[in-house]
């Protein structure tokens, strides 16, 4: 169960890095757009905020990798912890589908580490 678990967290940190990429960098390119529904001049308005949201999305990444390197289990709760509030509230605030993009597999990874514990 703790190579499950290891494999779910390096699985949930690759989507924040992923985030990451696409919030910071592709946010007025296609694969940014289609992500966000937005339109060219939306995009262009939203983009500091969006890079904003990918840097944090790129802590929680790193938050995650750290917590596998050094083997904590607290540093992996706590960073899997914050991966889902984040998903929770992006979901009450944004949209509903980051709850199933972020919140979900966050959850789905807590529970194999505590599991695994």
């Amino acid at each position: 169960m703790q190579t499950v678990a290891q494999v779910l967290i390096g699985l949930v940190a690759a989507l924040h890095a992923y985030f990451l990429v696409l919030e910071m960098f592709l946010w007025q390119r296609p694969p940014g757009r289609a992500l966000s529904g937005f339109d060219a001049d939306t995009a262009r308005l939203t983009a500091p905020l969006a890079a904003n949201q990918g840097l944090y999305n790129g802590f929680l990444a790193a938050g995650l990798v750290w917590g596998l390197v050094i083997g904590s289990l607290a540093t992996q709760v706590f960073f899997l912890v914050c991966v889902i509030v984040a998903g929770v509230f992006g979901a009450a605030t944004a949209n509903r589908r980051i709850l199933v993009a972020q919140a979900a597999p966050g959850a789905l990874a807590l529970g194999a580490a505590l599991l695994a514990a």
